[in-house]
Order: structure tokens, then sequence, then C-alpha cells
């Protein structure tokens, strides 16, 4: 396939040293989470889509939305995945040099029992054995809030898994619950038997009041774990950032790649999942990148 000249300028704007450490840089670092999690699959579909439109790009596999947002800032990489409730925090409250290119689809969190374990409610979890998520992801930001909101009357004995981890644990016995946002359904979950969700919903008044509207209501849908009737449960978007100094030409490029490319990424199952640009452009405080902006008005005039 033939480089257009947007994509041309896009490349030569990386190639002339666009990460902002001052060192000369030739390929688009693109952050992302987990081997063969949500945003591990997502980015290598997005990687290959820039690739077809000619540039060049490194994913790099990381524990996803805290460490990708930390990454942008210090100039380890130029666009990563994040969830909005830490990209958020990362603009409001540590003014980090970020900006989104587009809100992506939406996340459910999930409290994850097993069906037997005699946890119905998120009270049941006073005391209990608990993982919030991987050190480094947005799951562990977003459980943590859960679980303050919560107010158990006795605290709960916290461990920071990932998903394979937690999977594990919970079926050799090691833990009673764990945490987990992602798309519906998450394919490995599917394939656990035994398990059930907790409902969440309650928590979102709390969580809208004391953070803002990033959080949501959400239901997970009847069936998509053999649970009979949907479960309420708290939503927050992803949205696919970049650091604030990134060229604008290749802001514009990505934001439009994601939108010529959209049937082939096969986003998450989700709200947004086609990816929708007037879904895309609502990331609240985080603004968009001016390249991004650029594109979205490039589109409706």
């Amino acid at each position: 396939m033939s480089i257009s000249r947007r994509a041309f300028l896009a490349l030569a704007a990386v190639a002339a040293g666009c990460s902002g450490t001052g060192g000369e840089t030739r390929v688009l670092r693109l952050a992302t989470g987990l081997a063969g999690g949500p945003y591990g699959v997502l980015g290598d579909r997005l990687a290959a889509e820039l690739r077809r439109e000619g540039m060049t790009v490194q994913v790099l596999q990381t524990a996803a939305s805290v460490q990708n947002l930390t990454m942008l800032t210090d100039g380890r990489a130029d666009i990563g995945f994040a969830l909005a409730d830490s990209a958020d925090d990362a603009v409001r409250v540590r003014h980090q040099p970020v900006a989104a290119l587009a809100r992506m689809y939406m996340n459910y969190v999930h409290l994850v029992v097993a069906e037997d374990g005699g946890i119905t409610g998120v009270r049941n979890l006073a005391g209990r054995r608990l993982s919030i998520g991987a050190e480094g992801s947005g799951t562990a930001v977003t459980a943590t809030r859960v679980l303050a909101a919560a107010a158990l009357p006795r605290p709960a004995r916290l461990s920071r898994l990932g998903l394979d981890e937690s999977i594990k644990a919970l079926r050799d016995g090691e833990i009673d619950a764990f945490f987990w946002s992602g798309g519906v359904p998450t394919p490995a979950l599917v394939a656990l038997p035994g398990i059930a969700l907790v409902p969440l919903e309650p928590l979102v008044a709390v969580l809208r009041r004391d953070f803002g509207p990033m959080y949501e209501h959400a239901d997970v849908p009847a069936g998509a774990y053999g649970n009979a009737r949907p479960v309420p449960t708290v939503g927050t978007p992803s949205y696919l950032m970049c650091r604030s100094s990134l060229p604008d030409d290749v802001a514009y490029t990505v934001t439009e790649t994601l939108f010529t490319a959209r049937d082939r990424l096969q986003a998450p199952s989700a709200p947004g999942g086609r990816l929708d640009r007037r879904y895309a452009i609502g990331t609240g405080v985080v603004q968009l990148h001016p390249g991004a902006a650029r594109y979205y008005r490039s589109v409706w005039g």
C-alpha cells in the first residue's frame, strides 16, 4: 500500500524526534496492556492498521492504565490506553501532560466470586481475601474507589494480581473475590466455570459524587457468564491517550485510522465498541489533543 501524504507527514514528525526527550525517535510507541488482555489485543490490531498506513509502530506491553499514563508523561510512550478514571486523575490531580485521542468503549467493573462462596453483596467482602488488580492497572484504581465507596465494616485483605493470576487464585481457593474492569464478555471469564458477579450499581451515585461523571450505570447482560439476569454494575470508559507534545499530524493520522479501520479493530462488544465519533469526543476534563480535534472537525465540517 502506498503511503498517504498525511501518513508520510506523520511518520516524518515521528522520525524527527517527537518523543519529547530530546533524542531521535523513529517509531510510534504504543503502550497497551498485558499480553492477551483487551488492551493488548486491541493495541496489536491498532498497530497493524497504523503500519498499513506506512507508520512504524512499537507495541509496549504494560500493566495498563496507570503505567501507560506514566510512560506518556516521561516520554517512554507516544500513545496508549487508559481507563477514564485513571486519565481524569492524571489530568486533574497529577497535572500530567497527556491528552485524549478518543473515548473508545465502555468497561464494566466485574467483582468476580465463586458461585457457592457466600458473597452476594459488596458488604460481604469485609475481612475477605480480595485481589484489586495488578499494580499499575486502572482496575486497581477503580477497585480501590469502589471499596472506599462501600465503606466496609472491616477491611478486606488485599492483593494485587492480574486477571490470569486472579483467576488461578480464586480457582485454588487462595482468594475469595477479585476485581476486573473490561469489556463484556471477557473471554477468560467465560471459560471459568462456577463464578458469579456481585452487583455494584448502588455505588455509582457515591462514585459520581466523590470523583465525577466518568462513572456510569451499566448492566452486564444476562447470559454473559451464565448469569440468568443482568447484573447492574459500575461502568467507566476506556480512552486512547497520547502525550500532549505529540505532533498534530501524528495525532490526526492515528485518530483518522481508528475510524477508517474500526470494523477491523473489533473493539470489545460494549457501548462505543464499534467506535462512534459522537461517543469518541466525550472525554470529560481530559482535553482532546488538537490533532484529534482537527480530525473530528474535518468530519463534521
